[in-house]
């Protein structure tokens, strides 16, 4: 069968690159083309374009950008008609892709590029969070898509409200730390190989989108001087360089040595979270990985303050990080906006690493996050209900 991917994000592009390892062993002829990223690449996609050319940020950076997206916009759909795929498969990044999913579905029957009088067959995998905002998106979906395939488990209730049944297959993330426990490193090992010392390590996660990176990492780094018994790790993202990463770190403080100190690693966020002690995390699905390697954090976010205000008046939710939406309880401090400080973050931090009360405590709440999420097996139960469904 042939596929058409479209995942936006570094996260989708590790969730749909799992994926089309598990369609190749159940459909050894399948063909991809993708919007993606390298993993996809490795997995025999036919990139069509990196998503670090479609990642924007807030609302602000997306009216900023609206003429870039919409060009791409149009030129995803003359590409869908080209390829003639059997089956679209959406990976979350729900602004472009239910425009993608509303033409994919609407073509008239007349038209011979695709097979089904009701239009191209649309799976969507990885719901968008329309629970915490712009809940009206599900009649969309309802009327788009054909099959929804969700890794919370309190999505399948949240659909049902709406009369629409998905399929709940787990969290693909835990497909991936199965696979990591194979070859993990020891600390020794780890830090000889990467040149760092043998003090414990913090973690810094400071978000994958280069605006969100400006905001977060120079805040993360000023409060390092402050636990000299441990060492700052920060987890680079390969589309940006290193100068982008040491001029942020050294930006409160231009006195200070380039870095700071501060390790920066690249392609290594997932090595570097086996080995730490603990984690600064810019909210996102960051902070679901941290916490399902049961590492105790910290979750920051600071937004443009336009955006803040407008996110204020329609976000729906309680928490913003997936650990204490999934727990409904405050498992993991957010630090969000005006709280997102100095003086906040090294409070939180040192509870993290001082107070062992506070610090089991989190850690037992993260273990019974990760049975709440369905097990292993994802990616395959994924792959083995689409092919049951298209045929």
């Amino acid at each position: 069968m042939k596929f058409y991917i479209i995942a936006g994000e570094a996260s989708g592009d590790l969730h749909a690159s799992n994926l089309m390892r598990e369609l190749k062993k159940v459909d050894a002829s399948a063909q991809f083309r993708c919007w993606g990223g390298d993993m996809m690449k490795e997995q025999g996609a036919e990139l069509v374009k990196h998503y670090k050319e479609l990642a924007f940020m807030g609302f602000t950076e997306v009216l900023m950008n609206l003429r870039t997206i919409l060009k791409n916009i149009e030129f995803c759909k003359k590409d869908i008609l080209n390829f003639k795929p059997d089956v679209l498969i959406l990976v979350d990044y729900p602004g472009f892709n239910l425009r993608i999913a509303e033409f994919a579905k609407s073509r008239p029957c007349r038209d011979s590029s695709f097979g089904e009088k009701n239009g191209l067959k649309v799976f969507y995998y990885i719901s968008p969070q329309i629970w915490a905002w712009k809940q009206s998106r599900v009649h969309h979906i309802k009327k788009y898509v054909d099959r929804m395939f969700a890794i919370l488990p309190f999505e399948k209730e949240f659909y049902k409200q709406f009369d629409y049944d998905i399929d709940f297959v787990g969290h693909p993330l835990l497909d991936a730390l199965e696979q990591r426990q194979k070859t993990k490193d020891s600390f020794q090992d780890f830090t000889r190989k990467n040149n760092l010392s043998d003090k414990p390590i913090v973690a810094i996660l400071p978000g994958s989108r280069k605006q969100e990176i400006e905001k977060m990492l120079p805040v993360m780094a000023e409060i390092s001087s402050d636990f000299p018994d441990y060492q700052f790790v920060c987890a680079g993202i390969s589309m940006h360089d290193k100068n982008f990463y040491s001029e942020l770190i050294g930006k409160n403080d231009p006195d200070a040595a380039i870095g700071a100190g501060i390790k920066i690693l690249f392609g290594k966020t997932y090595d570097l979270l086996e080995q730490s002690t603990a984690a600064l995390v810019t909210s996102g699905t960051a902070t679901l990985e941290t916490a399902l390697f049961g590492i105790p954090e910290v979750v920051c976010y600071k937004g443009g303050a336009i955006s803040f205000q407008i996110a204020k008046c329609i976000v729906k939710v309680d928490y913003i990080s997936l650990v204490n939406l999934i727990m409904k309880k405050e498992v993991v401090k957010e630090l969000i906006q005006n709280e997102f400080n100095k003086k906040n973050l090294k409070t939180e931090l040192s509870k993290l690493l001082n107070d062992q009360v506070y610090r089991s405590k989190m850690i037992d709440d993260l273990s019974e996050l990760k049975k709440q999420l369905g097990g292993f097996g994802a990616s395959k139960k994924t792959a083995e209900l689409m092919m049951k469904y298209l045929s």
